[in-house]
């Protein structure tokens, strides 16, 4: 009697592991298809980033990106046109061979560029909603992050996958992401960000989705401090695929002079 109810356990906890297994499988194989859905050589886009304020006063930036997939992932470039006193502000992020992100950030009024530090990574980019490690959230690479199904639910009428997100690496700004993929087409929706004590800090949301030169491209992003009453939306108003973009567009070179 006693083996058998041993036997019976030890059949439970295989197959107990096995869902765990395969459940992990599944869950970075969605989110890996979900943030590669659009493949392209090259992404050229013009935006406005609109920040509100706790008082409903708002601030605009507009902005010019410039992305190209390199050898250890995307790279990207944004220069900054307007107000005035940002425009010729320029920000270079490259992922490198460790699966991390280097980058760095010229400003006018310093005439020089700087590197961004592991510990600025958490710092507001540009004075919005927005990290400077945000500017690459969409392209993170799955493996780099441990994925759980939690379960399934709608969400703005549609059907999604609900997925945890915890990075391997523990000193990485979230200690976790929570993420709504749509069951049909792979669109993430939205994206709750936790910082290491668990708390949820910030949420993403991804909206306006249309068919720009055969590609399923959101127009609209928008991320929401929690607790603050404050939010940025970046605005997509001109987007385009698959343009030729110079190397030298990413290089440091670039950074400090705009001239490649």
């Amino acid at each position: 009697m006693k083996k058998s109810i041993t036997k019976k356990l030890i059949a439970f906890s295989v197959l107990l592991m096995s869902a765990v297994v395969l459940n992990a499988q599944d869950a970075a194989s969605i989110v890996n298809s979900a943030r590669n859905r659009n493949q392209s050589e090259t992404l050229q886009t013009r935006s406005r980033m609109v920040t509100a304020a706790r008082n409903g006063s708002t601030s605009t930036l507009e902005l010019d990106q410039y992305s190209k997939d390199g050898p250890n992932g995307s790279r990207t470039m944004i220069v900054f046109r307007a107000p005035a006193s940002q425009a010729g502000t320029r920000f270079l992020s490259m992922n490198n061979a460790s699966g991390g992100t280097d980058q760095w950030i010229y400003l006018p009024s310093l005439g020089r560029s700087r590197r961004i530090s592991a510990s600025d990574s958490g710092g507001s980019f540009m004075g919005t909603d927005f990290y400077y490690d945000d500017i690459s959230l969409m392209d993170r690479d799955s493996s780099l992050d441990t994925h759980t199904l939690l379960r399934e639910e709608t969400l703005n009428g549609s059907a999604c996958y609900v997925i945890q997100s915890v990075p391997k690496d523990t000193s990485y700004i979230y200690s976790k992401l929570v993420i709504w993929i749509d069951k049909s087409n792979n669109r993430i929706y939205k994206t709750e960000m936790y910082n290491r004590r668990g708390e949820l800090v910030k949420v993403l949301e991804i909206s306006n989705y249309e068919n720009v030169e055969g590609h399923d491209t959101p127009r609209q992003t928008k991320v929401t401090t929690v607790g603050t009453g404050t939010s940025t939306t970046i605005y997509m108003d001109i987007i385009q695929y698959d343009r030729n973009i110079p190397e030298g567009v990413f290089t440091t070179n670039f950074l400090d002079t705009g001239r490649y």
